[in-house]
């Protein structure tokens, strides 16, 4: 079992409370860490220290297009430890273990493609008058604040680290508690580059505690922020209460709209892998089936056999499924399921699973429900589960009211053959992301993410994710 500590400073700080934080293995149940519990002092230094380097010389003097190589040796670093990431994510998240290769790529992407922004930030003159020089300038925030969910935590903290980095900020990361090994890994890497002491920091700890005390923290000038409505709440009104911007990337209860004219074997295994994806942890997951009323038996009868043969098991033997994460996760996707049987019909699943010599984790079969209603939690709420809630409609017009009809809006799949339906339905969804005769669950680092509603606002990801780490400085020159 291995002990953690935190990284404040440029130094490796250990923490002397013996309140420690235990990770599991949710394949079995078993420790495989000890984390410290963070402190609102230890907050306090990380920022402090991430302050006195962003106004520091050493970091300063680096050129924009050597922070870019920074992260190509951060790069270069994941890729060499490729295998080992792998299998950090697997056994700490659950997720399958090709699953956890596919988020190593991910991070090494991230790191590669705003790495070559790092140059290319740029700003723009204005035309106002013979004898003014009007310019725009794009410069760093300052002091940004990182917190990180624990379903995808190489792929996050690769991704908002990496667009502040580039564009010259100073770094504060607070990992989740039940699954800090990545971040760990990371942490470990950029120590090894020999940053300016303060460029990077990463506490540890319950996001009530550290999580609260870093995004309440008045010497943060931005926060990005990946995880429920409820903590999104939270920590939109302590940016607010500072003055400070935000991005919240929350919730989804994201739909897959089916017609009847689709190609059915590619719909079948896109509406299946999105829902089933990191075991449904996934704020994208494709919670919702749309489907056109005539195809419905036709369609469902598809996907059913597809559920019936997926497999389950522990993430490091890369089954289809992994555990879910813990007995609270746990126990809400079961409490859902239950509802689901005094509320509409379970066509597939919804049992929980022992798996023999993993006796310890926390399994349950893929589920598919059908018959609630429109106002159903299970129509409404985020089940983070492989829990599958199906709808049917009569045209493209109650199709589009039935894709809007949440208070989230993240992700949409729309499966036609026909383009201008396509097209039109992509035009009047409320959703940020779109795919047609695809579905990305969050799709490239090329492509912007973020939702409508209450699934959030701000863009990570993509050359937009560095509107969140620059703020715009405008400057006019008389010389005549």
């Amino acid at each position: 079992m291995q002990k953690f500590q935190m990284y404040i400073n440029g130094k490796w700080i250990r923490h002397t409370d013996a309140d420690g934080i235990v990770v599991r293995n949710p394949s079995n149940g078993d420790k495989i860490a000890v984390i410290p519990r963070g402190t609102r002092d230890d907050v306090d230094s990380a920022v402090k220290a991430a302050y006195t380097a962003f106004r520091g010389e050493s970091w300063r003097k680096i050129k924009a297009f050597e922070r870019g190589e920074i992260l190509f040796d951060l790069a270069d670093k994941i890729k060499t430890h490729r295998d080992e990431l792998a299998e950090l994510e697997s056994v700490d998240v659950g997720k399958p273990l090709s699953q956890g290769y596919a988020d190593v790529d991910a991070a090494i992407r991230y790191f590669r493609f705003y790495g070559g922004a790092a140059d290319k930030v740029m700003g723009n003159t204005i035309p106002i008058e013979d004898g003014l020089l009007d310019y725009v300038v794009r410069e760093p925030v300052g002091v940004t604040a990182h917190i990180i969910p624990w379903n995808y935590p190489l792929q996050i903290i690769s991704r908002s680290v990496a667009a502040a980095l580039t564009t010259g900020n100073t770094v504060v990361v607070k990992s989740a508690e039940d699954t800090p090994m990545t971040a760990m890994q990371i942490t470990k890497f950029i120590d090894e580059l020999q940053l300016p002491a303060g460029v990077f920091n990463h506490v540890t700890g319950y996001g009530h505690e550290a999580g609260a005390a870093l995004a309440n923290h008045p010497l943060i000038n931005h926060i990005t922020f990946t995880g429920s409505v409820v903590t999104g709440i939270s920590v939109g009104k302590a940016a607010m209460e500072n003055v400070v911007p935000s991005t919240l990337e929350l919730g989804g209860k994201s739909p897959n709209i089916v017609f009847a004219d689709c190609d059915i074997d590619r719909t079948v295994e896109g509406v299946v892998r999105s829902i089933v994806q990191n075991t449904g942890q996934t704020c994208s997951a494709g919670a919702r089936l749309l489907v056109e009323e005539s195809f419905k038996e036709t369609f469902l009868t598809k996907v059913i056999e597809r559920f019936r043969n997926l497999t389950i098991g522990p993430g490091i033997q890369d089954k289809d499924l992994g555990p879910i994460l813990n007995v609270k996760q746990f126990q809400h996707v079961m409490g859902m399921i239950e509802l689901a049987r005094k509320e509409g019909n379970i066509l597939f699943g919804g049992k929980q699973l022992t798996i023999k010599g993993f006796e310890g984790g926390n399994y349950v079969e893929p589920t598919i429900i059908d018959g609630v209603s429109m106002d159903s939690r299970l129509a409404q709420e985020e089940i983070f589960g492989p829990v599958l809630t199906v709808f049917t409609f009569k045209d493209t017009e109650e199709a589009l009211e039935l894709a809007n009809s949440t208070e989230y809006g993240l992700v949409t799949g729309i499966w036609t053959k026909n383009i201008n339906k396509a097209h039109y339905l992509a035009s009047r969804i409320e959703a940020g992301q779109i795919f047609i005769n695809n579905y990305g669950a969050g799709g490239g680092e090329q492509m912007p993410f973020g939702g409508y509603k209450k699934s959030g606002f701000g863009r990570e990801k993509g050359l937009a994710a560095l509107d969140n780490y620059t703020i715009l400085k405008n400057v006019a020159v008389k010389y005549r």
